[in-house]
């Protein structure tokens, strides 16, 4: 009975490590995380570039996406606990049916079936619970963090290609004839860089004005904790390699645009007193990120209102 309590224990342990593996995203603003409000298309992850991408936008070669990339969160620590989990159970079933052949795991046949049926049914617990995280996964679109706002709903509409773009750049056009794609990505980058150095000055007030409500709150939480912690995030040498126009759109009364930001640049984070605390100072960090604008609709100016991770 005292073996059984100390797998017992193994198997929980194991589960703890699955569960709470521990996630190494990047410190840049908004930590690395998908979060803000895409109003109607809250539901649906931002379209990716077309491949043949139109002249008047900016042409940069970028890296293809993983095909299943893996979920953030410890991935690798969840795949090696699972693994190690996997082989422990295997060992436990050929101890326990060893066992109740030759009278193991206490005395008489009947303490190895009461094993082997503990095992089976502890394994099967295990295979549940952690097919129910997948599921549980998959089914939802906002991850890490990502949450609509109160008044998004799903349309059940799909916002595939580029006709659906060209589409949703005609209709901001019409509200607002001086509209410029090629004007709009300079606006983007310029937002993109100035949110990044109030970022890390700990100091929103500058940027206020390119912020929607809900994005100044969570970015607010962020810069309050870094104080907190008497942390800085430095971001230095910022590349920006690609700002691409991916989605246009109009819900009522509002303009939106998502552009893909392809950059990089050094990150890592330092106490006030400038000692060293994590990220690399020599290793530059390549990330891809999607950034939703949105305005009345005419000619307004552009806010952030959700930054998506590829």
């Amino acid at each position: 009975m005292k073996k059984i309590c100390t797998i017992l224990a193994m198997m929980a342990l194991l589960l703890l490590t699955i569960t709470f593996a521990p996630n190494n995203s990047q410190a840049r603003v908004g930590g690395g995380r998908s979060f803000g409000s895409r109003s109607s298309r809250s539901y649906s992850p931002p379209s990716r570039p077309s491949s043949t991408p139109s002249p008047s936008r900016q042409q940069t070669a970028s890296p293809q996406p993983a095909p299943n990339p893996t979920p953030a969160g410890g991935g690798f620590l969840r795949s090696l606990a699972g693994g190690v989990a996997g082989g422990l159970l295997g060992g436990m079933l050929f101890s326990a049916i060893g066992g109740f052949g030759g009278g193991g795991w206490g005395s008489g046949g009947g303490s190895g079936l009461f094993g082997l049926l503990l095992i089976a049914g502890l394994g099967y617990l295990i295979y549940r619970f952690l097919r129910g995280r997948n599921q549980q996964r998959q089914e939802q679109p906002q991850q890490n963090g990502f949450q609509p706002s109160d008044y998004t709903h799903n349309t059940g509409q799909l916002y595939p290609g580029e006709t659906d773009l060209a589409t949703g750049l005609a209709s901001i056009g019409q509200t607002d004839p001086a509209f410029d794609e090629k004007r709009f990505n300079d606006q983007a980058m310029d937002i993109f860089f100035k949110i990044q150095g109030a970022w890390m000055h700990r100091d929103l007030t500058p940027v206020i004005g390119l912020l929607t409500e809900e994005m100044l709150k969570i970015l607010q939480e962020d810069v309050d904790r870094l104080l907190r912690d008497k942390q800085i995030n430095r971001l230095e040498n910022i590349a920006v390699r690609t700002v691409e126009i991916t989605e246009a759109w109009q819900d009522p009364g509002q303009d939106y645009l998502t552009a893909r930001i392809h950059a990089n640049l050094l990150d890592y984070t330092v106490s006030d007193t400038n000692d060293h605390l994590f990220g690399s100072t020599t290793e530059p960090v390549k990330f891809e990120e999607f950034w939703t604008f949105t305005r009345p609709a005419g000619n307004n100016p552009w806010k952030l209102s959700a930054i998506h991770q590829a």
